[in-house]
């Protein structure tokens, strides 16, 4: 069983900690993003019966842009590993 721990920081109000099976390492990034979980004191991952701290990861995770599939352009990736290739060869 695997399942994340999101312990909530409401200040005077005291703490609050979200733990539901069902809910994804994904979710829980989505829910982070989009503002539904703010002022998190940590997040604990739970797997069998080991616990990892993942607070770091997944906050980093949550900040970084989404960027879809369609808006990437493949072939300026692809030419710029050619340039690079090119200017590595001539060192």
């Amino acid at each position: 069983m695997q399942y994340f721990v999101v312990m909530i920081d409401y200040g005077r109000r005291g703490r609050e900690a979200v733990v539901d099976p069902e809910i994804t390492r994904c979710e829980v990034i989505s829910r982070i993003a989009s503002g539904e979980y703010r002022n998190i004191s940590f997040i604990h991952e739970i797997v069998e019966s080991a616990v990892e701290d993942v607070t770091e990861a997944i906050l980093t995770e949550a900040a970084l842009p989404q960027i879809p599939p369609e808006d990437v352009d493949l072939q300026a990736i692809g030419l710029d590993r050619i340039r690079d290739l090119r200017k590595h060869e001539r060192t």
